[in-house]
């Protein structure tokens, strides 16, 4: 297991192993001797999902097949976990140790399971998506397996409109985030290229309320605000620090354009990394109250039962290398008084930010980029 707490706990994680076998013969419940020895660590967030759960998670699924990809032990990409039931890539006979030699006639060899996703992206309304797999069973059977996404089916997490034009010229774009699902990016990217044709001079992002979802798209989504940089440090369970940067050549948002990021005790999680980002490139002022403060990552394995695991894994840091786990991010400016109900209708009134003293707080004068590391 690739824990962020090494310690399992505390415990003695090969006895405890010896324990639950040992129940598992005698009782015979897979699945509750499986979350109870979860529990054991002791992690809120770690956690057994039933089929259904499993299967609902596949809104955060950016590949749109149902299939989990990572590397082997020879840095090969692999199916990584039983697919989703139900879904393309079980339809389609995948299954876990099948080798993933291309994808939409790009070769893997030497690309991490993100950079396929990130390739992936580049046609974001792709109907269908073709794989070539070589059999885990036998390395001669090849072929080309070509699998209907399903990320049409997808609830749309973007909400935007220019919510104001003043006297002085600048013409404000609010843009409504609600989650971060296999959709985000490119929604995201509409609404930003479209307000920006509309005149959109600045810009108000609304993270209130949302919970996170997948933290690769809040990575991705820092492409459109600025470029080549880090995004946010990765802290894996041997302490390794692993830097995620925003991709050249995506930027929508001019570098010029003074953003705000409005947040509340319920952004969390990739609403957090986002936040972080962006404010600590000197891109974004928070505005609002306290983040929750989710800093880990969790992944999740599906099990040969349909069902699935979720593991903590790691943790995520800013750029400026600020903890969020437990502590979450602090806004520059509270809310209070400043922002509106999230409410419909009233929910994107803009009219009481100073956005003069917006953009002088990210100027190089008050803003200080962080060195790559």
């Amino acid at each position: 297991l690739h824990l962020s707490n090494r310690t399992f706990n505390g415990q003695d994680w090969n006895k405890i192993e010896e324990v639950y076998q040992a129940r598992l013969k005698s009782n015979g419940d897979e699945t509750k001797v499986v979350k109870e020895m979860v529990q054991t660590l002791g992690d809120k967030y770690s956690r057994m999902l039933d089929v259904q759960q499993y299967t609902a998670i596949q809104k955060y699924d950016l590949i749109g097949v149902g299939v989990t990809l990572m590397p082997n032990q020879d840095k090969q990409v692999i199916v990584g976990a039983p697919p989703i039931a139900g879904s393309a890539a079980e339809k389609a006979g995948l299954r876990v140790g099948d080798k993933v030699v291309a994808v939409n006639g790009m070769q893997t060899k030497g690309l991490t399971a993100f950079d396929i996703i990130d390739q992936i992206s580049e046609n974001p309304n792709a109907q269908t998506i073709t794989m070539t797999i070589q059999s885990v069973d036998n390395e001669n059977d090849e072929r080309d397996v070509n699998m209907n996404r399903k990320l049409q089916e997808i609830k749309n997490p973007i909400r935007y409109k220019i919510s104001e034009t003043r006297s002085d010229g600048t013409k404000v774009g609010y843009v409504r985030i609600s989650e971060f699902n296999a959709l985000v990016k490119a929604n995201l990217e509409d609404a930003l290229a479209n307000l920006k044709k509309e005149g959109a001079n600045t810009y108000v992002i609304d993270l209130r309320m949302n919970g996170g979802g997948s933290f690769q798209s809040a990575v991705e989504i820092s492409s459109l605000f600025f470029e080549n940089r880090v995004a946010t440090y990765v802290v894996d369970g041997s302490t390794a620090i692993l830097p995620f940067k925003a991709a050249k050549g995506q930027q929508i948002v001019p570098t010029d354009a003074p953003v705000v990021l409005w947040v509340d005790g319920g952004s969390a999680s990739a609403s957090e990394v986002l936040a972080g980002s962006l404010h600590d490139n000197c891109r974004a002022v928070i505005m609002g109250d306290k983040s929750f403060g989710k800093g880990l990552i969790q992944a999740v394995y599906g099990l040969k039962n349909g069902s699935g695991l979720v593991l903590t894994v790691a943790k995520y840091v800013t750029p400026n290398q600020n903890e969020i786990q437990g502590i979450g991010i602090t806004p520059d400016i509270p809310g209070k008084n400043i922002l509106p109900p999230l409410l419909p209708g009233i929910g994107s009134d803009t009219s009481k930010i100073d956005f003069a003293d917006i953009k002088n707080r990210l100027s190089s004068n008050l803003c200080a980029i962080p060195e790559q590391k």
